[in-house]
């Protein structure tokens, strides 16, 4: 056989390239493994997901997506089919009229629809001929202060109805938007989510290795809550952090024995100051370099400011930034009773969604103003009726914000105060970017600059557009698949490559 040489040559090559990308598969689930034997799982992912876990070159989160892709059938986890209520919908569109006329069309609507293939727009619209009569105007349940610029006291039937379908197609892709970020976020491996075709307002989504379902939940269950707030600048806010990190410092020394306080004393001082920590912080190599005695003894004297850094950038309403293993450890303590009596009610701190321009697992903390005596943003998603993606004057990338009537009007307020300041928009608790204002703006119409790509505009109009999804997604199916199965097919499927890796290298 003359070509018996390459063959072997070809097979064990091929063998090679298999055991190096199965590889990703083994180490992630030996990390798993060590993580389900540690008392936090979650924090214990959280720490190595950006450490170089594999060959010196691969972090754990490269691995992941390296990883055979296993789907529910072999890894087991989550199937769920939410539902975005289209009736839910249109009533949020009406303001939740409660005019009888209103309220027996669409209870009419709603009992046709479960046995109707139809558009529920159009089902609506043809129940509300039938009860009000061929000649009533839709108009007056529509002509909203949301919808304002689409719908006046001289819009036709037919132009209503083609606005109630476009905000419904609107309000589930803004579902899907917000679905997906939501999931990005809760660190799902693989995760599947589509739109079903012919199913308008029904979204599946598939979460292999899904541990926590109940947290699954209510994570894809809730409302997209899109709100913008005033900012603090960190000089203002400063004392209040160096106070609590203070008190925090006390805290662990009054539970620790007075002999161990003592000998911890001395290379407490020697030091460095958080804003020299913060340098290092954006500086691997010098954090390998650290002397583990002085970190561990700056972490007892400073616990809040040894893991939340001080903003190095200037003037900003950022309270400072921590690598992503140690943001659960920073929420931990501002939620202590000692920082809450320390923190002004009107103070809120919050992460931005995405790691910081540059770095891969560095997240700021925002400083927000809540001055509301009821706790609630001046201004909410629900007054934007129109987000995209744009390119300025100088043909850089932003987003070109519009406004309703009633939002313009808040808008141009909120702006006028907070010249020079930050305006943070917050979508479901996170920050997606904090703009400066520039200036007053009145009218409802922005635009958002600032160091984007044109990924991070389309993502921000996105968000937007989210906080306009009247109604939240409902489960209406929902199956929790166990890996049993696949763990057998697994291990057939692992001791049969290992039969024919033997028996090509039997062959002479």
């Amino acid at each position: 056989m003359q070509n018996k040489g390459f063959v072997k040559v070809f097979a064990i090559a091929l063998t090679l390239v298999c055991l190096f990308y199965l590889s990703f598969t083994f180490k992630t689930r030996s990390i798993e493994k060590n993580a389900a034997q540690s008392q936090d799982e979650q924090a214990y992912l959280d720490s190595v997901m950006n450490k170089k876990v594999w060959l010196g070159i691969y972090s754990y989160k490269e691995c992941r997506e390296m990883q055979i892709g296993l789907g529910l059938d072999l890894k087991g986890g989550m199937n769920v089919i939410l539902e975005v209520s289209i009736p839910d919908v249109v009533k949020a569109l009406a303001n939740n009229s409660q005019d009888p006329v209103f309220t027996e069309t669409m209870a009419a609507a709603k009992k046709r629809s479960v046995s109707s293939q139809d558009n529920f727009v159009d089902i609506f619209a043809e129940e509300y001929a039938k009860i009000a009569g061929a000649d009533a105007k839709l108009n007056v349940f529509f002509a909203t202060s949301n919808l304002k610029d689409k719908v006046n006291a001289q819009t036709t039937n037919e132009q209503v109805i083609t606005v109630l379908k476009e905000e419904v197609t609107a309000a589930v892709s803004n579902s899907f938007n917000v679905l997906r970020t939501r999931i990005d976020r809760f660190g799902v491996a693989q995760p599947n989510i589509q739109e079903l075709a012919g199913k308008q307002g029904r979204i599946m989504v598939e979460l292999p290795g899904i541990k926590e379902p109940e947290r699954v939940r209510k994570l894809l269950q809730g409302s997209a809550n899109l709100e913008f707030w005033e900012t603090y600048k960190y000089d203002e806010i400063a004392d209040v952090i160096n106070r609590i990190d203070s008190r925090l410092a006390q805290k662990l020394a009054d539970e620790q024995p007075a002999e161990e306080t003592q000998a911890e004393t001395a290379p407490a001082a020697e030091e460095k100051s958080g804003e020299d920590l913060a340098g290092q912080l954006l500086n691997d190599n010098v954090t390998e370099k650290s002397n583990a005695e002085q970190l561990a003894a700056f972490q007892k004297s400073n616990p809040l400011l040894s893991r939340l850094n001080p903003y190095p950038y200037g003037d900003s309403w950022v309270a400072g930034i921590a690598l992503a293993k140690d943001t659960a450890l920073v929420n931990s303590m501002l939620s202590t009773p000692e920082a809450k009596a320390i923190m002004p009610r009107d103070l809120k701190l919050m992460w931005g969604v995405k790691a910081m321009d540059g770095t891969e697992n560095i997240f700021e903390l925002y400083c927000i103003k809540n001055d509301n005596k009821n706790g609630q943003a001046d201004v909410t998603g629900d007054v934007v009726v129109e987000a995209k993606a744009d390119f300025d004057q100088k043909g850089s990338p932003c987003v070109s914000m519009a406004m309703n009537t009633e939002g313009a009007r808040k808008w141009a307020n909120l702006t006028k105060q907070n010249v020079g300041r930050g305006i943070a928009i917050v979508l479901d608790g996170y920050v997606y970017s904090a703009p400066r204002v520039n200036g007053e703006i009145p009218g409802g119409r922005s635009e958002i600059t600032g160091n984007f790509t044109v990924e991070d505009t389309q993502d921000l109009a996105n968000v937007l557009k989210s906080g306009k999804m009247p109604a939240p997604a409902k489960i209406v199916q929902e199956d929790i698949v166990g890996p049993s199965l696949g763990q057998e097919s697994i291990r057939q499927g692992f001791i049969s490559f290992i039969v024919a890796f033997i028996m090509m290298r039997s062959i002479r």
